[in-house]
């Protein structure tokens, strides 16, 4: 990703990790992701598999002890995440890229929706297959630093 400084109205492409960390603490870069998503700073793009792939997580007996969210929580903040988020159409599957089966689904976004960040905390998981398709990748961190100092 260049160093330029992102304008408002940023679009990325978020892996399900940050959504679950930003969820689970109001204190971290992805919890600040979140934030600019709700307020339109940042446009998060996602295909129909990959929200799919959020709402699994989210409902996770796991997530939801670890939260104290309700199914109902969850529905609300997907609803809400859903009207921020842009559709991206998968044109062509490039699988298997990745040893993650569900990190394919991420990937497969970003490479659809054209040269979008991708944030995730997982760069090592990405960065092979992320530079063959020139997909710029990112932790939350480091894309606010950049992005919103």
């Amino acid at each position: 990703m260049s160093e330029n400084v992102l304008t408002s109205n940023s679009s990325v492409v978020l892996d399900t990790c940050v959504l679950v960390a930003g969820l689970r603490s109001f204190d971290g870069a992805s919890n600040k992701i979140l934030q600019l998503v709700a307020n339109q700073s940042i446009v998060p793009f996602v295909t129909t598999a990959l929200f799919l792939e959020y709402e699994d997580v989210l409902s996770r007996d796991t997530f939801l002890e670890a939260t104290g969210f309700t199914l109902h929580d969850v529905d609300r903040f997907l609803a809400a995440f859903a009207s921020a988020a842009r559709p991206v159409d998968v044109h062509f599957r490039w699988r298997p890229q990745l040893r993650d089966p569900k990190d394919e689904l991420v990937l497969e976004c970003a490479v659809n929706a054209g040269d979008l960040p991708l944030i995730t905390h997982n760069i090592r998981d990405f960065s092979d297959a992320a530079k063959r398709f020139s997909v710029p990748v990112t932790t939350p961190g480091k894309f606010l630093k950049r992005s919103f100092q």
